[in-house]
Parts: structure tokens; sequence; C-alpha cells
């Protein structure tokens, strides 16, 4: 039998058998490069949350309610070409019945309690009943009036299209990727908020796991027999989880620090605390017409000081990144679309208010302003994005 470069091959004689052997050195190193590519293709988290932000801050700009639909949309139909089946991208469903439920609450408020709005079309007459003195401006029952209604409304679907927003960047952003893009300083804190946001989650899946397998032994899982024979499981199983967890992160060194100068630690208290102070400020000085003057500079000295303190807080936590997520173009172009979306609809709401806040005195249909409608849709630059390879398995 002939043999070829490379092969393995015994001596001839009866039953001599000649294979191939394979090449040594070769698939390793392709294997690892693959794995480094398809980690390096997965979108930074930080781009998703940074998006869904400037999103949700347009939606703070605009009570119109054919712009917040748009904005809602946008997130959902992003949401749907990007989502993966990992546990956490459930959340933008959650999010949206939360949103439905506090619009639903919002006008059951203005229902019941009343509203400052005055009103001409009368709805419906509730009851009224009487109150002490003490209790002047705020009635239960009365005329429910169209107006009313309509405003709370208006002032409702803004909240709920704030909660889709965060929902969406839930539903998109790894939150253990996102963790270890986390700067030094806010560590240990994100590791806290990680395990808190992770723990519910977890609790359904274990008692989704439990049920399935009563019922395919025959038992029942539904009924108050049911809840106490899965909820035991489930509570031990999460108490097993918690201890294990604690242990992994002793062995790791959670919560270890090193040694820095008093002068160091005092500066990094100053800036972080001066810093957040200054952005709080300037966010309510953006808000507010008065405040317009000085908001945005106080905003942006707070954002640079908070950072400043952030970067000197990080010498105190011993950790090290491996692989970290690189920010790339695709990163910057998802950022720069939500940050696109929030300046113009500000830009929109301070040009032509009446727009983009509609009134309710006197009743007039809402309608659809061309080019904030156009910079909204800016919103789905991320669904020109290509999927990365890693989303879509589970991680």
């Amino acid at each position: 039998m002939t043999s070829h470069p490379g092969a393995g091959s015994v001596p001839k004689g009866r039953g001599a058998v000649t294979c191939a052997a394979p090449p040594r050195g070769r698939d390793q190193p392709r294997r690892r490069s693959s794995q480094n590519s398809t980690t390096n293709n997965t979108l930074h988290p930080g781009a998703w949350w940074l998006w869904s932000l400037g999103l949700a801050t347009a939606a703070t700009r605009t009570t119109n309610p054919l712009l917040l639909t748009l904005l809602i949309t946008v997130t959902a139909y992003v949401v749907a070409t990007h989502r993966t089946p990992a546990p956490w991208s459930r959340s933008y469903t959650a999010f949206a019945k939360l949103a439905l439920a506090v619009l639903l609450i919002r006008l059951l408020f203005a229902t019941i309690l009343g509203s400052p709005i005055p009103g001409t079309h009368p709805l419906l007459t509730l009851p009224e009943l009487p109150l002490p003195h003490w209790a002047q401006g705020i009635r239960l029952g009365g005329e429910v009036t169209t107006e009313a209604l309509l405003f709370a409304f208006y002032d409702g679907l803004r909240l709920a299209t704030l909660l889709i927003c965060v929902g969406a960047a839930n539903a998109l952003a790894n939150p253990a990727r996102l963790l270890k893009s986390l700067p030094g300083a806010l560590y240990e804190t994100g590791v806290a908020v990680v395990v808190a946001l992770t723990f519910a989650p977890n609790l359904i899946a274990d008692a989704q796991r439990l049920r399935a397998a009563r019922r395919l032994r025959g038992r029942p899982d539904r009924g108050l027999r049911g809840f106490l024979q899965v909820g035991l499981p489930v509570l031990e199983g999460a108490l097993e989880r918690s201890v294990a967890l604690a242990a992994a992160m002793d062995t790791r060194g959670y919560g270890r620090t090193a040694d820095v100068p008093a002068s160091v630690r005092r500066t990094t208290t100053a800036l972080t605390l001066g810093g957040l102070l200054g952005v709080c400020a300037g966010t309510y000085g953006l808000l507010t017409a008065e405040g317009a003057a000085y908001g945005l500079p106080l905003l942006l000295a707070g954002v640079v000081a908070a950072l400043a303190g952030l970067r000197l807080g990080g010498r105190r936590t011993l950790r090290t990144r491996y692989r970290p997520d690189p920010w790339d173009l695709r990163a910057w172009l998802v950022t720069a679309s939500g940050v696109a979306v929030a300046a113009l609809l500000t830009l929109a709401a301070t040009r032509d208010p009446a727009a983009l806040i509609p009134g309710v005195i006197p009743l007039a249909a809402p309608t659809l302003p061309l080019w904030p409608a156009a910079a909204v849709l800016l919103g789905l630059a991320p669904a020109l994005v290509p999927a990365s390879k890693s989303s879509k398995e589970p991680s």
C-alpha cells in the first residue's frame, strides 16, 4: 500500500493498515482564533444601554402619543432583530407588561382622585365621597372629563415608554459582560446588582423545571398542594445557590482592597459626590425652562468630576479583565443613534414645543411632526448592524 506524506503507517504485512494521522498543532490555533472572533464579534453591552438611555431621554421630551408609540415600535423592532435565547432576553415582555400596568394605574388614579385639568366634556360622574376640611384639594369620585383622562393617558404613556426603553436594554445587554466592563470602583456594587437582578429569573426557571418534572411523573403541580411541594425545593435550591455563590466570591477575593493614601481616598470621595451632585443639578436644569442656561455646563462638569472620581477609586480594587469586550465601530454606531435621537428631540422640544407636547384644551387630535418622527427613526440604526455569532446561542 502507498503511504502519503504526513500519514502514519504500520509495517507492511498481512493485515497491514495505513491510516492518516491528524496534523498536529493545526486545529488548536484555528479553534482558538474562532473563539476569539466569536467573542470579538459580540456588541459591547454598554452600547445597548447608551442607546436605550438616549431613546428614554427622547421620551421625556414629548407627550405626543404618536411619537411615543413610534419610540416603542423602534425598541420592539430592534429587540426582535437582536434578542438572544438567553434568559435575560425575556425581560422586554415583562417590562412591556409593567408599562401597561403603569398606564392603567395612571388612568385609574385620574378617574378616582380627579385631575387638576379643567374640562368641558364630561364622560361620567362617580359618587363623590365627602372629605374633611384638612384634605382640601383632594377629592374621591365626582365628574370625570375627557380632557382629564386624555392628559393622564399622555402622561402615563410617557412613563410607560421610559420603562420599555429600559426593558430593551435589559433584553439586549448581557449582564455578566456588562459587569465585566464596569470600572473598578463600581465592580462590587455591580456584582450585588447583577446578583439581585438574576435572583428572580433563576427562581422562575427552577419553578418551571420542577413543575414540568412533576407533570411528567403524574403528580399535581397546581393548587395549594402543588405550590407547597414546588416552592420548598425552589427555596432550597436558591439557598444552596446563594451559599455556593458566597463561597465562590470569597475564593476569588471579593471585597479585597488595596492600600491607598488617605489623600487619594478623600479626593476620590469629593470628586465622586461632587460629580453626582453636578449631574443631578445639571439634569434638573435641562428639564426645566429656567435652568437651560446653567444646566448643560453643570452636567458636563459633573460627568467629568464623577469619571475622575471613579478613575481614582479604581485603584482600591484589585482586579483584572480577561478578554475585555472591544468598543468597535458597531458600538459607536449604536451609541450615536441613541444620542442623535435624544439630541434632536431635545432641539425639537425647544423650537416647537406645541408639536411635541400637545394640549388637551381645547380637544384636538395630536398630529405627527415630520422631522421629529424622522429623528426617532434614527433609533433603528442598530437593526442595520449584523447580529453577532454568539447571539444565536445562549451564554
